[in-house]
């Protein structure tokens, strides 16, 4: 794929007054399975609902941008959209195409809307911000709902996945969010210095083929999560806050990741808050081995804040 193409195909679209919300694979797959369903009418059915397409469906300069970006693929009679467009805050990001299944597949989903909602909660109290890191980027909404806020921060965006990072170029770009800086890097190994924020949305499921989108690891996905929970104690200036969004298997009413979490966090120069956002998310992973034992996935917000001396 192209950058610089797909940054074109990315304002046609947003031109067109296009808008779509993301929802679950699961809800995903059941609104497509409907007969009716099974071809794409519009720009919403190609770019959102990822459904093939017949000549005249698309107007036909959004036809040739996706020609020109290399997004383009034949499926049966028609062609099929290799990248999605979700809108999130008014802001509109390019990601992959439904299903995800490759191991480089970017992902977008209810976790990025409200892992932005609570960036912008604490974005709106008494902060300031000098530098800033979106860990495990994805399509770059961390990034940008920071970079929008903060115009003069220095923001970076920072994956192992350099398809992510080239949709979080086009996508600040395309916010005007042009000063977020992109960097490959695992965790923050390859980025120096403190940062006043750190917000991350990292996969937190165990995944069977080990995906690098969704594949959390530890026991029950919880790996990535306490790697950069660790991160609070080391890499957050005086007075510097980590927001780490995830998710966290419930058994018998014990929530894992807490209980991982805690004692990484207790007795540190670090305040800390925890707080469960939905009881229940990713319920179909339930029927699989690696969670015969689990009650519930729940959607967290952990807040650690590194105190000034």
């Amino acid at each position: 794929m192209n950058t610089d193409s797909l940054l074109h195909l990315a304002m046609l679209l947003k031109a067109t007054g296009y808008s779509f919300t993301t929802v679950s694979p699961a809800t995903h797959a059941r609104v497509n399975s409907r007969l009716k369903n099974a071809w794409a009418r519009n720009a919403t059915d190609v770019f959102g609902w990822s459904r093939p397409f017949t000549e005249g469906v698309l107007l036909p300069e959004l036809f040739e941008a996706m020609r020109n970006a290399g997004v383009l693929e034949t499926q049966g009679e028609g062609w099929i959209s290799l990248v999605r467009a979700s809108t999130l805050r008014d802001q509109l990001f390019l990601h992959s195409a439904y299903p995800t299944t490759a191991p480089d597949a970017v992902f977008f989903g209810p976790d990025t809307y409200r892992f932005a909602n609570a960036i912008a909660r604490h974005l709106a109290g008494d902060v300031r911000l000098r530098r800033a890191v979106d860990i495990g980027c994805g399509a770059g909404p961390g990034a940008v709902v920071v970079a929008l806020e903060w115009p003069l921060a220095e923001v970076f965006a920072v994956d192992i996945n350099d398809i992510a990072l080239q949709c979080t170029a086009v996508n600040a770009l395309l916010a005007g969010a042009e000063r977020i800086i992109t960097q490959h890097s695992n965790l923050l190994d390859g980025v120096d210095g403190d940062f006043d924020l750190i917000v991350a949305n990292p996969p937190y499921l165990l995944d069977a083929q080990e995906r690098t989108y969704r594949h959390g690891g530890g026991n029950f996905g919880e790996g990535l999560s306490l790697a950069i929970a660790g991160l609070a104690k080391t890499r957050l200036a005086p007075g510097g806050t980590l927001l780490l969004y995830t998710g966290t298997a419930i058994i018998d009413g014990t929530d894992l990741f807490l209980a991982s979490v805690a004692p990484l966090l207790d007795n540190t120069s670090l305040e800390w808050h925890y707080q469960e956002i939905d009881p229940d998310v990713f319920g179909e992973e339930l029927a699989e081995p690696a969670y015969e034992d689990v009650d519930r996935i729940a959607a967290v917000l952990l807040t650690a804040r590194r105190v000034r001396s």
